[in-house]
């Protein structure tokens, strides 16, 4: 196995995106692709250390962007000042989300037919709203999202799977109900895990914010991958038969 990275530029309304792609160069034949929706910050080690785990089980991982080339918050507070706008349109946020599904799909390594996105934090509303939007994705993975609602298609075709913190102060218990009741009126094929005594931001290494609750916990990490897995398995698999990469 050799995994290969490269970056990607891309354009949406003018403005100069960058992703970052993954793949492993030892298999030549098109496979399934997962794009990766990046947390406030913007696209930076975590979401393409991602990617390049996801080239390890034989897909194309792909970090997108949404804020622009280079474009990185070095806080908290800027990161909060890059994200807000998005927040408060999202029909901005939904065209350059399908403006990095579009580029991960036009890659010759890519089957366009099997794509799937994934998103931590921020980058869990975006995944949501993608699926909300009747976006063409096999299926989409929250994992410490933002469950804001937004209004969605009568149906949504795409798989959910949410993975929650339970203790998690951004998110409350009230918000997870809402959003399954959400789903449910949306005829989704949803499924959310939810993690005991775990904050927010459980996924990320250096994640020890307790005054703000955002603390990183391998146990929910390691479990919410092996979900991960599980959800890609079936979402890519051909025809009814088992194997993501078949």
């Amino acid at each position: 196995m050799t995994i290969e990275t490269r970056r990607i530029e891309y354009l949406e309304g003018g403005v100069t995106l960058e992703g970052y792609l993954a793949v492993d160069s030892a298999t030549t034949k098109p496979r399934p692709a997962v794009a990766i929706a990046h947390a406030f910050g913007g696209c930076g080690e975590h979401e393409c250390e991602r990617a390049r785990r996801l080239a390890g089980m034989g897909y194309v991982g792909f970090a997108l962007d949404v804020y622009g080339k280079g474009v990185l918050g070095r806080d908290v507070a800027e990161s909060m000042s890059l994200m807000t706008p998005l927040l408060n349109d999202r029909s901005l946020l939904l065209r350059r989300m399908l403006a990095g599904i579009d580029a991960l799909r036009a890659q010759p390594e890519v089957d366009g037919a099997r794509v799937a996105a994934i998103g931590y934090c921020f980058g869990g509303l975006c995944v949501l709203d993608l699926a909300r939007s009747g976006a063409d994705v096999r299926g989409v993975a929250s994992f410490h999202g933002m469950f804001d609602p937004n209004p969605s298609v009568a149906e949504i075709t795409a798989k959910i799977l949410v993975l929650h913190g339970w203790s998690d102060p951004m998110v409350l218990p009230q918000d997870v109900v809402n959003l399954g009741v959400e789903l449910t009126n949306a005829k989704a094929d949803w499924q959310i895990h939810g993690y005991g005594g775990t904050l927010h931001g459980f996924t990320q290494p250096t994640s020890n914010d307790h005054m703000r609750g955002v603390v990183y916990d391998p146990r929910a990490d390691r479990r919410s991958w092996q979900a991960l897995g599980n959800f890609l398995d079936e979402v890519f698999a051909c025809e009814g038969q088992p194997g993501a990469v078949s």
